[in-house]
């Protein structure tokens, strides 16, 4: 897991010189990484260009499929509600973050979506690469404000 986790992290960190808030997310499939992204809602000006789900659109296309069974989502941050929706509807099997986060977490922080019995169940791995998903996040926004 910390090994995909680092891919992550380096594109939250590219993000970050982009000027984009420092996410990154990929889908792997069978050990291979399928599609990755980082923020770009800064950049195209668009609202739902998080990282999680430019990374399931692309592995939806990759796969010509949007159902991504067997598949895992490797975040830095915890998702929110929106990207949970999209990682849901997804079918995605497995989903790996970094950081909580505490304003808008849809996982465990604030909501709980993935105990919805709406939802077919999704193994969880949490705090993976914590401390260095938290890190950049706190530099980004402490470097913002200054």
């Amino acid at each position: 897991m910390k090994k995909y986790m680092e891919v992550a992290l380096e594109l939250a960190r590219y993000g970050k010189e982009i000027g984009e808030v420092p996410v990154g997310a990929l889908v792997v499939k069978e050990g291979v990484i399928i599609a990755k992204a980082h923020n770009e809602v800064e950049i195209t000006n668009n609202p739902v260009a998080h990282a999680e789900m430019l990374a399931i659109q692309r592995a939806a296309i990759y796969l010509k499929n949007w159902r991504l069974h067997d598949c895992t989502l490797y975040v830095t941050l915890e998702p929110c509600i929106m990207c949970m929706g999209a990682i849901l509807n997804a079918r995605i099997t497995k989903l790996v973050y970094g950081s909580g986060d505490n304003s808008k977490g849809a996982v465990e922080s604030q909501t709980d979506l993935f105990r919805s019995p709406l939802f077919q169940n999704i193994e969880i791995y949490p705090g993976i690469l914590e401390e260095e998903s938290k890190k950049l996040l706190k530099n980004f926004f402490y470097n913002l404000r200054e």
